[in-house]
Formats: structure tokens, sequence, C-alpha cells
């Protein structure tokens, strides 16, 4: 059994508040970072931890640090993103509304360690309950002295504030994030310049993804090679998986990387609905390749699932029973992605609508010859063509879908009508 990290005060009545994670260790490793480490020391600590980055990219955490410009006059900010909008994904909601301070506490270390006196939370504006939580802990962390002037009477400052985005889930990319918080359209910007050069009003960035931010506290406090013995070599660490779907008990689920994806839906997730047998699993979030019923072995890891034809991307693991419908599942995906084009560059603004209009077309019965070609080469002009990574991700799931599934755009198609509509 494993013994939960991230999540271990989240059951804990008035978990969100103050005195609850200071009685139960909180803020302890903030107090040993700014009174017993230097910044390179604390940079140099999360890169032996392995610590990769839980948003989506999983970029080496430390590495990301380590970008960031090391003179001292050089006014830097640290951004938490909070935009969580991956369909499937719900863990960052999670952390914010149950140990807010856990998040600040990961913020506060990482800003030190990279040398920023100033830090911004921006946050899905749908996220009501998430807006209060931060607001209320922000102001409690500055009352209790772990925000604003000399904290700890260690001579670091640091200023912190919520900001609420309009809903936009390109506004989750880190770019997109930054020109948002700045007051412009959340549009993607071309990199290079990278954040770390140049980011938010033009000043080096460190941005972070809440659950990245949360493994910050326990490395600081329990070591690096403390971490690194959890998970496998090259993934490290616990990792909070979303599962939804066709399960008799969805939610959020810590355990350590590498943990077999069947194990996380039958052993944790209590199987599959009505005992029916399992279709696919989208195993990391919307925009991640689905895998087949033969892989429910795969370790839940980059690499392994890499090597699986998926992703991890942000652990959002869909399950999907069989009886279900795969032309539909592409269709709704394919919907949500034509909606949140931000519409920057043609292939991503008319090829996302063009997808969305081929499967609307297929499920309704209307269905074409050479439709399935279409929607190959709609994916093909997308993929790779896009300013930044919404057309890849829109085309994943829908490409994955034509491959693991032909037979049954065919049997649409041919038959004018959804096989399995009752």
């Amino acid at each position: 059994m494993f013994d939960k990290i991230l999540l271990q005060r989240t059951d804990l009545p008035g978990s969100e508040k103050i005195d609850v994670y200071l009685a139960h260790g909180g803020y302890q490793a903030l107090s040993k970072a700014l009174l017993q480490h230097k910044r390179e020391e604390l940079i140099e600590m999360v890169k032996k931890s392995g610590l990769r980055g839980r948003g989506g990219a999983g970029f080496p955490a430390g590495v990301k640090w380590g970008f960031m410009p090391r003179d001292s006059d050089v006014v830097k900010y640290v951004c938490v993103n909070t935009d969580e909008g991956e369909p499937g994904t719900f863990k960052d909601r999670e952390l914010v509304e149950k140990d807010p301070h856990q998040v600040i506490e990961g913020t506060i270390i990482a800003s030190y360690a990279v040398g920023a006196q100033r830090a911004f939370v921006y946050i899905r504006g749908e996220f009501f309950t998430g807006v209060k939580r931060w607001v209320k802990a922000i102001a409690d962390a500055y009352e209790r002295g772990f925000l604003g002037k000399n904290i700890l009477d260690s001579g670091f400052s640091l200023d912190l504030s919520v900001h609420r985005g309009a809903g936009a889930y390109i506004c989750g990319e880190e770019t997109a994030l930054i020109e948002s918080l700045e007051g412009k359209r959340g549009e993607p910007r071309l990199k290079p310049p990278y954040p770390a050069q140049r980011g938010l009003f033009g000043k080096p960035t460190l941005v972070h993804n809440v659950e990245t931010l949360c493994n910050v506290p326990h490395i600081v406090l329990r070591g690096p090679e403390w971490y690194a013995s959890i998970g496998t070599p090259k993934s490290t660490g616990p990792k909070i998986f979303c599962v939804s779907g066709h399960v008799n008990r969805p939610g959020n689920y810590e355990l350590p990387l590498g943990t077999a994806l069947r194990e996380i839906i039958y052993e944790h997730a209590g199987g599959v609905k009505g005992g029916r047998a399992i279709k696919a699993v989208i195993p990391g979030g919307s925009s991640t390749p689905m895998l087949r019923p033969d892989q429910l072995d795969t370790p839940m890891d980059f690499e392994s699932l890499a090597a699986a034809g998926s992703m991890l991307g942000t652990g959002a693991i869909i399950v999907i029973a069989e009886g279900t419908c795969m032309v539909d599942v592409a269709r709704r995906t394919a919907r949500f992605f034509a909606h949140e084009s931000c519409g920057r560059c043609t292939p991503c603004r008319i090829g996302t609508q063009h997808l969305h209009e081929t499967l609307e077309r297929i499920e309704a019965g209307s269905g074409r010859p050479g439709d399935i070609e279409l929607l190959h080469s709609l994916c093909d002009g997308i993929q790779g063509n896009t300013f930044c990574p919404l057309g890849d991700a829109a085309v994943a799931p829908i490409r994955s879908s034509l491959d693991l599934f032909r037979d049954e755009y065919e049997a649409h198609i041919a038959q004018h009508r959804c096989p399995l509509a009752r």
C-alpha cells in the first residue's frame, strides 16, 4: 500500500486551513530551504530528485530552474499554472481546493531558488471555489509571515497574488498564460525566446504546474535520494492519476510513477461499471492517443507510454467500455478542440473545424465514401504544422481512433447510421 504524499492531507477536516497545514508538517520545508540552503543547492537538489513537470510535457523541473538567469539584480517572476483544462484532468483542482498551502509552500521555495520576488497564480475562471481558497490561503500566509517582506527572518521577500483567466484551454500553455496575465488575448508566443529568457512583462519567468510545485516541499524536507527512490529511474516520484469514464470509483489516485494501468483501473478505481470489458483507454488526457485492451499492463510512466505509442500527459486516465461508439468519442473530442482553438494559425483554425464537421456528419448517418481518407488527410495537414501544440493535441485521439477502430467508421458510412445505436 502506497502512503500518499501529495494528497496526504486532503481528507482531513478543514484541510484547506493554515492551522491544519501547520499541524501536519506544513512550512517546515520552507524554513529548511530559506535558512539552511543556498539557491544553487536547491536547484541541484531538484535536478537530483529527477522531478519532471506534471502539466503534460514532463520537462525536468530542476533543468528548467537552471535556465533562469543567476544575476541577483535581474527582475524575475514565477507563475503558478492553475488553468487546468485538459478533459479528464482534475488533480490540480483538488490540490488547490483542499491543500492550497502545499502549493504556496512549493511556490515560495521555487521563487527563492530562482531569485524571484514576485509570483502570480493564474487560475481557470470557472474554478470559483479554487479562487476563494487561493485568496484566503494567501492572506493567511501573509498574516503568519510566510509571504511578504523578510520571510522567516531570512532576508528573502516574496509577494503572491491571484488572477483569474476566462476559461480558454490554450491558456494552459505557458506562453499563452503569460499573454493573458499581461491583459492580452490568450494566444501562444513564438519560441524561442522561452519564458526563462523573456517571459512575463519581458522578464525571465518560471512557469510551473500546481502538482509539480506540490512535490518541491517534500523533496526539500526528505531529500532528493528519497524522492528518486519512488517510481522508475527515469520517471521518479509520485503521480496523481485522474481516473474517469466507465469505472466504478472515479477520482484521483496517488501512486508511484510506473504503476501498471491495469492496477490503477481494477485495484484502485474499482474496475469497469457493469463488469463490461474495456474497449480502449485514453491514458493521459483527451489529447493523448488511445491504448488497446491488450496494453493494460503498460507502466504509467513517461518512457513506457511513449514506447506504447501514447503519452503520460497529465495522467488523466479515461476508461472506455465495450458498447461505446468510438466515432462518437472522436466526435465529442474534436468538438472540444475545434471550440478551443485560438484561431491564430490556419491549420488549427480551419483544420479542427473540418475534423469536427466531418465526424458530426459520419455519426449522423451522412458519411460518404472517402471520409476516412479525408480525416487522415486533415490530420496530416494539422499535425506538425500549427503554431502551438494544440493542433497535435487535437489530432492524436482522432488518428488513434481511426487506426484502432476503422471498422466502426466503415460501418457508420456503409449503414448510414451508428451500428451501436439502439
